[in-house]
């Protein structure tokens, strides 16, 4: 320390949250200067794309995944290929083909998902203008439990803790909530509000459970998650298997009874898949993270946690209480998934009801880089290349399989995950602090 300067004591202030997870500052001997919004110009949209920044990475890796896609709907088409057999004597008949099989798939995935011309059409000639929305509405239906089992991943992410364990969590949401479902005779409105509080505590008592096994005996959260996604799975095929606990009477499958009407979430113009209430519960939580995150001192609590534990320690911040309360959050959200599933979209709770949720849940987290916001838009494409998929299948007499929206799902979190690859792809100039790897830094390993 130079002669006549005073000791500057450490603040908590002087981490740099705002950066994103796991980029922890060192005290600063000078205050730094107040940050302003930059203004939208033609010169900062510039830099921005040159620079590649997390919104343009991400656009472009979607571009890249739909290249790389339509190459392999190519390969899978056999008219095509034949086409191509041909193309030093016929080089513009193998181009137009590839073109069509191409455009054709990519256009029926954006009929079946967004918006299809033709309804457009038949409601000026007398046609139903629900019809218009039907895409939309299926494609909103499928992300809510994308969206509420990435924000239940995401959070935990901000809090440096990695949650496999969405998928277990979403069972002991669903159990509770088809129990209520059924078991419990309520009035109306109100069985419907205790079937979610009710898929919620399912769940949270689950993420409870591994933040207080983290907290007291330092065990590590990946581990005990990807354990008790195994022990609620077996414990679901036990309740599923005794028609004195959740099996339906005389039935020998692994199907539980049908909730009572009054406990199903409403629905917009008709029965599933149309999009219900359980999407704007999915908005709504995503809008309550959002602020919690950033408006909340538990919020910030959580970020500086995940930011260096250490130095929230020395802040005074209570660390463990922190992952035991950022845990029960994320269980509580994977079993707000739940609820919106079995009183939704299907009622009837299965042995296979939990389906793939939970690993589509970290793929949506990390796509919408554990943010909030970023999570809903990540969940939408997400459920709209879920709808689409399935739209082209059924277009090209299963020509084109539906199994390509998992390779596109896995070829836009490969890009967004490496940034370099996109930069050197695309020619744009390196800049630190872009990509996944700011999240991956935030896990507590």
């Amino acid at each position: 320390m130079r002669p006549g300067r005073e000791p500057r004591s450490f603040r908590l202030s002087d981490i740099p949250l705002d950066a994103g997870p796991g980029e922890p500052g060192q005290p600063d001997e000078s205050p730094a200067p107040a940050r302003s919004r930059a203004r939208l110009t033609g010169t900062v949209l510039i830099e921005a794309i040159t620079q590649g920044s997390s919104a343009v990475i991400t656009i472009l890796a979607i571009f890249l995944a739909l290249v790389v896609g339509g190459v392999l709907i190519v390969f899978s088409d056999p008219v095509v290929s034949r086409a191509w057999g041909s193309l030093f004597t016929h080089p513009g008949y193998a181009l137009a083909q590839t073109w069509d099989s191409v455009s054709f798939a990519y256009s029926q995935m954006f009929e079946g998902a967004i918006l299809n011309p033709s309804t457009v059409s038949a409601a000026f000639h007398g046609g139903s203008i629900a019809a218009i929305f039907y895409p939309l509405s299926s494609t909103c239906a499928q992300a809510t439990p994308l969206v509420l089992t990435g924000l239940s991943v995401a959070i935990a992410f901000r809090a440096g803790l990695f949650n496999i364990g969405a998928a277990g969590q979403w069972v002991g949401g669903a159990v509770v909530a088809t129990w209520l479902g059924f078991g419990v005779s309520l009035p109306p409105v109100i069985h419907v509000i205790v079937c979610v509080i009710g898929g919620f505590v399912g769940g949270a008592v689950i993420g409870w459970f591994v933040g207080v096994l983290k907290a007291r005996t330092g065990a590590h959260e990946v581990i005990v998650t990807i354990m008790l996604n195994y022990v609620m799975y077996d414990l679901l095929s036990y309740l599923l298997s005794h028609p004195a606990m959740l099996q339906e009477p005389h039935q020998t499958d692994q199907i539980a009874p049908f909730i009572a009407n009054d406990a199903n979430l409403a629905h917009v113009g008709g029965p599933p898949p149309q999009v219900g209430v359980g999407f704007l519960i999915a908005v709504a939580a995503a809008l309550g993270i959002a602020w919690l995150l950033s408006r909340t001192t538990t919020g910030f609590q959580f970020r500086t946690v995940g930011a260096s534990p250490s130095a929230a320690r020395t802040a005074g911040i209570n660390v463990e209480q922190s992952w035991i309360l950022v845990m029960l959050l994320a269980g509580g959200l994977a079993g707000l998934s739940a609820a919106t599933v079995v009183q939704g979209t299907n009622t009837q709770l299965t042995f296979n009801s939990y389906g793939t949720y939970g690993p589509d849940g970290i793929t949506v987290a990390l796509l919408g880089r554990a943010r909030p916001i970023g999570v809903v838009l990540a969940g939408l494409l997400f459920g709209a290349l879920h709808v689409g998929g399935t739209y082209v299948e059924a277009a090209t007499l299963g020509q084109v399989p539906a199994d390509i929206v998992q390779v596109l799902e896995g070829l836009i979190v490969l890009f967004v995950a490496a940034p370099a690859l996109i930069r050197a792809v695309f020619r744009l100039r390196a800049t630190a602090g872009t990509g996944m790897e700011a999240v991956a830094k935030g896990w507590n390993a």
